[in-house]
């Protein structure tokens, strides 16, 4: 089973909080899958990691995909066999295989907080381990 932690943003968008929880996922000595929702996602994350947080990372046009610490993809793929899974956009995918998955979404969307209640549900109720955060003024929150 997997550590699911639910990431409401309230402070910024998916593309500003994801460098820092993946600096953090490197930093553990882990590497990391960010599945997107779209091609052009895919797009403009692999830009906000060079543009915002230079970090190293690959796509399915970056050679060796399997030696990259950070891929994107807007399809369930794991080249480098990643064991952190982060989900944008919604997706919502089988996360067997993965020791911890982040699931970010806009918590000022009412469709995405609906979206990813029903996600927490279906997770729980498979027995993952569950944990919920909330962007605060100086960070994540663990909140319930």
């Amino acid at each position: 089973m997997a550590d699911i932690g639910f990431y409401h943003l309230t402070r910024t968008d998916e593309l500003a909080a994801l460098p820092a929880l993946l600096l953090r996922t490197l930093a553990a000595g882990e590497t990391a899958l960010v599945l997107c929702g779209s091609p052009e996602r895919v797009s403009a994350v692999d830009d906000a990691l060079w543009r915002v947080e230079w970090l190293a990372h690959g796509t399915a046009k970056t050679p060796h995909p399997e030696w990259q610490p950070v891929y994107i993809s807007a399809v369930m793929e794991n080249p480098a066999a990643a064991r952190f899974l982060f989900l944008l956009d919604g997706v919502a995918v089988d996360v067997d295989g993965f020791a911890r998955v982040f699931d970010l979404f806009d918590g000022n969307d009412e469709a995405q907080v609906a979206a990813a209640r029903t996600r927490w549900k279906l997770a729980k109720e498979a027995g993952h381990a569950m944990t919920y955060w909330k962007q605060g003024e100086a960070g994540w929150v663990k909140a319930g």
